[in-house]
């Protein structure tokens, strides 16, 4: 493999001595763009045709909604193998740069999915793509990507467009 040229060259050729193979875990919602933003972030690491395999996650956030007969929850009209657009452009753009892909799609909490598919599949990384708000922005509707970066005991890269 030669002599590592950066850090990223070392971290990664020694990821690959013990492992195998780098795993990251790519995290994407809905937006297309933050999806190719977070997938170009991937194929920036040294010599990922390589050493990288990627599982990109979607999760549909639970959603209950009071209705007239009771409560409509999300989990009536979630379904695991309808993948939004967002995770097939990323996957194409990984698979175009010679890079192993799985696809996994869960139901539930954001943050707690994707640290918990990270963890169950040994993630290396975590990568996702993050979006301006303002700090109120922050406070009123949360942020999936500071819950993971406060939560993750893997290593988190966020990448914005």
């Amino acid at each position: 493999m030669g002599c590592p040229n950066n850090i990223g060259d070392t971290f990664l050729i020694n990821a690959r001595r013990l492992t195998g193979m780098f795993r990251i875990l790519l995290a994407v919602d809905l937006d297309e763009e933050r999806a190719l933003a977070s997938a170009r972030a991937v194929t920036s690491f040294p010599k990922a045709d390589e050493l990288v395999e990627v599982t990109i996650l979607n999760v549909e956030e639970n959603v209950d909604i009071p209705s007239e007969g009771g409560r409509v929850s999300s989990k009536d009209w979630y379904d695991e193998a309808d993948v939004p657009p967002s995770v097939e452009r990323a996957k194409t753009h990984l698979e175009d740069a010679g890079i192993s892909v799985n696809v996994q799609r869960k139901h539930g909490n954001p943050a707690e999915q994707i640290i918990g598919v990270a963890n169950e599949m040994q993630a290396d990384r975590i990568v996702m793509s993050g979006r301006k708000r303002t700090a109120v922005g922050k406070v009123l509707f949360g942020s999936v990507t500071q819950a993971v970066l406060l939560n993750s005991e893997i290593p988190v890269t966020v990448s914005y467009q």
